[in-house]
């Protein structure tokens, strides 16, 4: 990898909350121990940007300004397990988007790694494959990026006898110590295959192969909060406590809303949400309004979630219109009048 014989290697994570940096002691932490040990001439730079209860819908948008902008050389991609429930279709093509968007800077090395959610196991005890995970290989095997099934080097560890199950996944998902410690191991295993022997390290280019799914997410693009067109108090403020949000667009007044004129196949809403934050009601095109309903989680917080809603994918060409309304009532059906949007994301 050029990076390392440059003397400075920027290391990227994007991906939910088995990736996040917060707690220093996911799978992360090791793997950058190693690096630093393994190269102690090279300055080695984190850019953790994962975020738990996060898929890689989110991410297609977080790409340029989380990981591009910072200048990664190296970015692990942990999405496996979020993308689960999503719509398959539309994970495919956020994942290709997201690969693409890394891959065309011809600057970025990308590994796909995979972790562990009970829903794999009947898959994974007969030697097969989980459907999320072998869309991911399909994509790797595309784009000539490398994976690491993490999950499967710390079953196999269980299966041995060497780490029990319940110090690999106390809560039947998220490792701690112990089980972290197994999934770097294998991502370490993985790294010193790869830099071995740096001097034939291949030259990377921008171009990319045809896309599997010209529909993929690569082509997004944000909707300035200037030119939204508002009624009722707004306010745009800086995020003080979320580092993944510059700006907000905030009101708590019930009825205030925002409509913005786009041409895309697809347009989406960042915000940051919690248990206590309005429901919306939206529509498109003057059409049918749609109230949304949140899932109450008893792990969310009351706000501090950056959740994506899609309001509309699949759209023709031409104009269209989205209005954005503001409601009286939060996820558990309590007032909740806190509306605070982190963007207003198109699908081009």
């Amino acid at each position: 990898m050029k990076a390392i014989q440059n003397g400075r290697l920027t290391v990227g994570f994007i991906g939910g909350s088995i990736t996040d940096a917060r707690g220093c002691h996911n799978w992360p932490e090791p793997v950058l121990a190693w690096l630093c040990e393994r190269f102690p001439d090279v300055q080695i730079v984190s850019e953790n940007a994962a975020i738990g209860a996060t898929g890689s819908a989110l991410a297609v948008f977080r790409a340029e300004r989380d990981l591009i902008e910072r200048g990664c050389d190296l970015v692990f991609v942990e999405y496996a397990v979020n993308d689960y429930s999503d719509d398959r279709t539309r994970r495919r093509r956020t994942r290709e988007g997201l690969f693409r968007k890394l891959l065309r800077t011809g600057k970025i090395d990308v590994v796909a790694v995979y972790t562990y959610m009970r829903e794999f196991y009947a898959d994974m005890e007969k030697g097969g494959t989980p459907e999320s995970i072998a869309d991911f290989e399909e994509l790797c095997e595309h784009y000539g990026v490398g994976s690491v099934w993490m999950s499967r080097y710390a079953l196999d560890e269980v299966l041995r006898g060497r780490m029990r199950w319940e110090e690999w996944l106390p809560d039947g998902l998220h490792p701690q110590e112990r089980g972290s410690y197994s999934y770097g191991q294998s991502v370490i295993a993985y790294l010193e295959k790869e830099l071995s022997d740096l001097s034939h390290a291949d030259e990377k280019t921008a171009e990319l192969p045809a896309p599997l799914d010209p529909l993929n997410w690569e082509n997004t693009a944000f909707v300035p909060f200037d030119r939204l067109k508002k009624s009722g108090p707004w306010l745009i403020r800086r995020s003080v406590d979320l580092t993944w949000m510059d700006q907000i667009l905030y009101t708590s007044a019930p009825g205030s809303a925002i409509t913005v004129e786009f041409e895309a196949r697809a347009i989406a809403v960042g915000f940051d949400f919690g248990k206590k934050s309005a429901e919306v009601r939206y529509s498109i095109d003057g059409g049918e309004p749609v109230e949304t309903l949140s899932e109450k989680a008893a792990w969310a917080p009351d706000s501090g979630w950056y959740y994506l809603r899609v309001l509309a994918d699949g759209l023709g060409g031409g104009a269209h219109t989205l209005t954005v309304e503001s409601l009286n009532r939060s996820c558990d059906g309590m007032p909740g009048t806190r509306c605070e949007i982190a963007f207003v994301g198109l699908v081009l």
